[in-house]
């Protein structure tokens, strides 16, 4: 399918969708997530991204700890394209820029052992286009970001940060945070901009309530 209205000048958008389930793992449009691939399958579902669309499904699994081959995945997802490669012995490093949202509306057998699915597109195709402006209490969210940072040890360059654009900090912080998975799904669900960055700010600030140190741990 091809998007239509603004987004007319978009690349097509596949009726099938390879799948990468990854727990705690966030793609967003317009971010970038650095992967190290060393299982058989998905060096097979690179390899043929790489030589069609170059596009992945990145996904969750709806388990904190998921059992089984294929464990039942939440319904949304983010589509990333491979902008990045290199081979190091028996694993890619690749870079996924993320593309489009999509939801998993069924699955469809594949020869290559890794999952395919039949995106739905449509309720998510404003994410073709870069988001539009729109508020978001910056002052209140950095606020609360370096506090979560040096809880966790973690050194920030706070000049970079304070000169990102509002999207792209988002985003980025949105995709790096440690938190638990369903937060990171409600962080990809959020209906734009602004929800996403108050949704943020919120986890943000109920971390540093947690004496735990609170949020989950992504693992690639």
């Amino acid at each position: 399918m091809t998007a239509g209205g603004p987004h007319r000048n978009a690349r097509p958008l596949p009726v099938s969708l390879p799948l990468f389930p990854l727990t705690g793992v966030l793609l967003l449009p317009r971010g970038q997530l650095p992967l190290n691939v060393f299982e058989q399958r998905y060096l097979n579902m690179v390899d043929d991204a790489l030589a069609g669309d170059r596009l992945i499904g990145m996904i969750q699994p709806e388990a904190a700890e998921p059992h089984g081959f294929n464990p039942p995945l939440y319904r949304t997802g983010c589509a990333g394209r491979i902008t990045g490669f290199a081979e190091e012995g028996e694993r890619y490093l690749i870079t996924l820029t993320g593309i489009c949202r999509f939801d998993v509306t069924d699955e469809v057998a594949t020869t290559r052992i890794y999952r395919r699915a039949v995106p739905d597109w449509a309720p998510y195709v404003d994410d073709l286009a870069e988001a539009a402006p729109d508020a978001i209490d910056r002052r209140r969210l950095l606020a609360g970001l370096k506090p979560f940072f040096q809880n966790r040890g973690l050194s920030i360059d706070w000049h970079a940060i304070e000169a990102t654009p509002d999207e792209r900090l988002v985003t980025t912080l949105a995709m790096i945070c440690p938190f638990a998975a369903a937060e990171k799904q409600s962080l990809l669900q959020a209906s734009g901009l602004a929800d996403r960055a108050r949704l943020l700010t919120g986890l943000v600030e109920m971390a540093l309530l947690d004496p735990s140190g609170g949020g989950g741990t992504a693992r690639h």
